[in-house]
């Protein structure tokens, strides 16, 4: 809190560790940062703000049967056209209209049996219904401290309005 100003919610002791498990989980996958500059030397803090001020769209959500996001970056909720109480909890299967979430689920259940895939692509929709292709994503599996798969995530700088 700065000068009685609550935190910003991307900054709340949660999010910091969820941001240090969506890039130790992407290092661990790709084997290279997610952002640039969120090395050993930085603290998780420091890291969080870095993740949500970062240019690519990073989203993640968790592991449940009908998984919801629990971490949009602001290019995410740009380009979604969402602010974070409004997109985090949402269920992530909504960012994708009803006929392209097929193709959506089925890239996420081979990047969690594979652990990551790249160079996915698909048409995702905003809040006011406006339709947009994303190339070249990333998809990841969150790892939590133990190891064990507790969500997934996907980060990609390449989209277009359609």
């Amino acid at each position: 809190m700065i000068d009685g100003a609550p935190e910003p919610p991307w900054l709340g002791d949660d999010a910091i560790d969820l941001a240090a498990r969506i890039l130790s989980s992407h290092h661990r996958a790709w084997g290279m940062p997610l952002v640039a500059g969120t090395g050993a030397n930085r603290s998780h803090r420091q890291a969080a703000q870095e993740l949500f001020t970062a240019a690519k769209v990073v989203l993640a959500h968790d592991g449940s049967e009908d998984p919801r996001l629990i971490y949009t970056n602001r290019a995410a909720l740009t380009l979604w056209r969402r602010r974070w109480p409004e997109m985090v909890g949402m269920s992530s299967r909504l960012t994708a209209e009803p006929g392209e979430r097929r193709a959506r689920s089925a890239a996420l259940a081979k990047a969690l049996g594979s652990e990551a895939i790249g160079g996915y692509g698909g048409i995702r929709i905003d809040s006011h219904g406006r339709r947009f292709r994303l190339e070249g994503a990333r998809l990841w599996t969150l790892r939590d401290r133990s190891g064990h798969a507790c969500g997934q995530a996907a980060a990609f700088d390449s989209w277009w309005w359609l």
